[in-house]
């Protein structure tokens, strides 16, 4: 890889890190109004409608071949991860929520290995084991009760669909652009989105609440730019490095999601920083060549 990709590819990592650390307090600012389902449909709603204008002439361009890992992107990339985190936001604190997520490298290498027959040595499996052990340190010693022990599984769900997603990507989706991927892949989730919207109370809620278009806002900034414009340059950084250097975005994030908890007055314990220094030893065996 040349220096100046190289360059590109670690400013995109930076500027991926700054996004989505941040989007953890904006999803935390949003359910105060809105219930988790209505959040996420929000989310992934408006994301669709900013990417719409790109997606018809993705459409005509994308082979037959693309739409089935297209749907997989979809779903697993934006759908799902964007209600299991909303939950768990409704009970656990942004940075904690934050640190977990950056098991997406542990279960983007497992995938690799066991799905796409990626080669790996003895230090790749600890650093697998070693970055688990730090997210059950985190759940069980964390200070977390039994409910919210559970919705803190449900970040770890959601990180391993994110690696299910990064994995499609690098495998079958190399020849797409980014905007195509980011566009196609909202069909399938960005539509029923905005249908359930329309059934929900959002609308109610919208002109009843106090600080509901505030709210709003922040939603609509998560959307925009920690959905719809973060993705584009994910899938980019994806294409342009490999699946697991891209899941190295992580490393960034729990920093960053930490920072916006401590300013909001989140409770930061010695067991977050022994859980997020066990989860970096592992990611760095994990990407150890």
């Amino acid at each position: 890889m040349k220096l100046s990709s190289l360059k590109k590819n670690y400013g995109l990592l930076l500027l991926l890190g700054i996004i989505w650390g941040s989007s953890f307090i904006l999803i935390k600012k949003g359910i105060v109004v809105y219930t988790t389902k209505e959040v996420a449909m929000l989310r992934l709603g408006i994301a669709w409608l900013t990417l719409l204008p790109f997606t018809w002439k993705s459409i005509k361009s994308t082979p037959k071949k693309a739409w089935k890992p297209l749907a997989i992107v979809g779903l697993f990339g934006n759908g799902i991860p964007a209600f299991l985190f909303t939950e768990a936001q409704s009970e656990l604190d942004s940075s904690l929520i934050g640190i977990l997520n950056s098991l997406v490298p542990l279960f983007t290498f497992i995938i690799a290995i066991f799905v796409f027959r990626t080669k790996w040595k003895i230090s790749n499996l600890l650093g697998i084991l070693i970055g688990l052990t730090g997210a059950i340190w985190l759940i069980a010693g964390g200070g977390l009760v039994m409910d919210q022990a559970h919705y803190a599984w449900l970040i770890v769900i959601a990180t391993l669909c994110y690696s299910i997603s990064l994995n499609t990507i690098k495998a079958y989706l190399q020849e797409i652009s980014s905007i195509q991927i980011s566009s196609l892949a909202f069909i399938f989730v960005g539509p029923p989105c905005i249908l359930g919207l329309v059934f929900s109370d959002f609308h109610s809620t919208l002109m009843s609440t106090k600080g509901s278009w505030q709210a709003l806002a922040y939603i609509t900034i998560l959307a925009v730019l920690g959905t719809s414009i973060a993705l584009v340059l994910f899938n980019k950084l994806v294409k342009n490095s490999t699946a697991i250097f891209a899941s190295s975005v992580t490393y960034l994030i729990p920093i960053i999601a930490v920072f916006w908890g401590i300013i909001d007055g989140e409770q930061i314990s010695i067991n977050h920083f022994l859980g997020i220094g066990i989860i970096f030893i592992g990611i760095y065996l994990v990407n150890k060549k």
